[in-house]
């Protein structure tokens, strides 16, 4: 497999920009996943990426030959990307085998060219091959499709939110054997995905789009634990956004003096906190030595089974609430006075 290089990438429709400038890398074997509200342009890139439209500026390699740029457009069909769409898409009048070797040469697709590895390797059974897509569920055509896109050994797949079509248990269950097959194949990939846990599960690496502008590329812990901005902090994850004041390495807020995961410049910040961050304890619990406590009132319960999300109202300051989340073998129950603390590092963002 190859890596991709992105540099000034713009593209436009009837006038209004869509890709602002992206400029990006992927190393070989690297699972990018490309993360985005909706309508922040990652169906656009992927269209571009593979050739779908054509990019009004820039350049885009892949294991360095330019696919893109400077009057340079080189048909999908001759830049060796493998496409996984949303619904699989496979042909209902083919077998799952005539499926998988679609895209080969004929004298590969009278031969069922690789379809017994193909399919070993995406985790189905040899015997699926004679089945129609239809006698199978949607985790499956989704695994059938990743293998007829790594079926001519492309130099790149593009995955376009494959899972989402999917029930939450089957959804889960193919990610895991999509990305072992990734893996085993050594591929490079992107995944292009709104959903912030795939990409945070999946993705060795995560890009983020935000209104066709690449604002972070890092990995899953720093994308999640150091967000560069409040609302990409939001939109990542819960977060609790608290007012203080920075100062070197440390921050003051209504949750008490905090240690920044990253230098902030001294002055009024706001300060993001994890809701998981927030450790409880109950009335008649000792808290550890050396822990700074809060009193708190448990004002709401949403109980999700493994844990459960808990609204506080800190009566250091009546009418701050903060969200915490705790394990759900621990949930308080409403009007029910607890302790707060916080545990590890946090992020802060300069107030204007």
């Amino acid at each position: 497999m190859s890596e991709l290089r992105i540099c000034g990438l713009q593209k436009s429709f009837d006038g209004n920009p869509v890709l602002h400038g992206i400029d990006l890398s992927v190393e070989r074997g690297t699972l990018l996943a490309l993360l985005g509200p909706s309508g922040s342009g990652k169906t656009t890139l992927l269209r571009v990426l593979c050739g779908f439209e054509r990019a009004d500026r820039g350049t885009v390699e892949i294991d360095g030959r330019r696919v893109a740029g400077d009057a340079l457009h080189v048909p999908s069909e001759q830049r060796r990307i493998g496409y996984v769409p949303q619904e699989g898409a496979l042909f209902p009048h083919l077998s799952v085998a005539d499926n998988i070797v679609f895209g080969l040469p004929r004298a590969q697709r009278r031969a069922r060219h690789r379809v017994a590895e193909l399919l070993e390797l995406v985790g189905l059974p040899a015997s699926f091959a004679e089945r129609a897509p239809q006698q199978l569920s949607g985790g499956q055509q989704q695994r059938v499709a990743l293998a007829r896109a790594l079926a001519p050994s492309p130099t790149l797949v593009m995955l376009d939110e494959p899972f989402s079509s999917l029930d939450a248990a089957l959804r889960l269950e193919t990610r895991q054997a999509v990305a072992s097959a990734l893996a085993a194949a050594g591929a490079t990939a992107v995944l292009v995905t709104h959903d912030q846990s795939e990409a945070l599960s999946l993705g060795h690496e995560v890009a983020v789009l935000w209104h066709g502008k690449l604002i972070q590329t890092a990995t899953p812990e720093i994308i999640y634990r150091r967000p560069v901005t409040r609302e990409l902090a939001s939109f990542i994850g819960e977060a609790v956004l608290l007012q203080g004041v920075a100062a070197r390495d440390r921050v003051t807020c209504e949750l008490g003096e905090l240690t920044l995961a990253a230098p902030a410049k001294d002055g009024a910040v706001d300060v993001m906190v994890r809701p998981e961050q927030i450790r409880l304890w109950r009335a008649d619990e000792t808290t550890p030595d050396g822990t700074a406590s809060f009193d708190a009132i448990v004002q709401d319960v949403i109980f999700q089974g493994q844990d459960a999300a808990v609204g506080l109202q800190l009566q250091s300051a009546a009418r701050t609430v903060v969200r915490a989340r705790v394990p759900g073998y621990r949930t308080p129950q409403p009007g029910e006075r607890v302790r707060l603390a916080i545990d590890g590092d946090v992020t802060a963002y300069a107030r204007a």
